[in-house]
């Protein structure tokens, strides 16, 4: 249960999070912004890769944010003939909620558009924490695995041409990729000297699309 900004009860607000209403969320972890710097910062990050972004369902989800309870308005400025633009904050119910979300999104095989969105922002999590929730996930890929290859298996024991089973071998070699992938990467996030989440120093690139999303 959580309340909102209008004192209304709202059965797990996390889950009605979607991938976009989630990105623009932990941006906002960056400090205050309006939704035209969302915009420009998250197209400077090709994060369009991830969710679709336009004016219209920015500004949307913006609103939803904000009747949850995860974002709240801090000011409005006008700069010469431009129009008024709303300046939000991210609320103490909004970081929990970012954290929440990639907790449950993360270890999930069978959610590939949220695991994307989830992946980009796993530095929010302690490194510890992620890495277990992705080798929870690793667990699940590999099991996933070994009953593609086992259902591949029993289809050639039943003589099933192996024309009709490229799928299953499509699928063996992505979840092997991907295995392969992830060991790899949770090896260099153990790493004590591998840069994670805010005790990682901002690039001067970052610095620079900051500034140039505030234009």
């Amino acid at each position: 249960m959580w309340t909102n900004r209008n004192g209304v009860i709202v059965k797990d607000p996390v889950a009605r999070l979607t991938p976009l209403g989630l990105v623009v969320l932990a941006l906002l972890g960056e400090g205050d912004m309006h939704p035209y710097e969302m915009i420009r910062l998250m197209r400077m990050r090709r994060d369009d890769r991830l969710v679709t972004i336009t004016h219209g369902t920015v500004y949307h989800t913006v609103a939803r944010l904000e009747r949850l309870g995860f974002v709240a308005e801090v000011g409005v400025d006008r700069d010469g003939n431009r129009p008024e633009r709303t300046t939000y904050t991210q609320t103490d119910a909004g970081a929990a909620a970012v954290r929440e979300w990639i907790r449950r999104e993360l270890p999930l095989v069978d959610r590939p558009a949220e695991y994307r969105v989830a992946l980009a922002e796993a530095h929010g999590l302690d490194r510890d924490e992620a890495v277990a929730l992705l080798s929870e996930r690793r667990m699940v890929l590999a099991e996933t695995l070994d009953e593609t290859v086992a259902g591949r298996g029993r289809a050639l024991a039943k003589s099933v041409p192996e024309q009709y089973l490229l799928e299953l071998d499509r699928e063996a070699a992505l979840l092997r990729a991907d295995l392969q992938w992830l060991d790899a990467t949770l090896d260099r996030i153990r790493l004590p000297e591998y840069p994670w989440g805010r005790d990682a120093p901002p690039t001067d690139r970052y610095l620079e699309q900051r500034k140039a999303a505030r234009q």
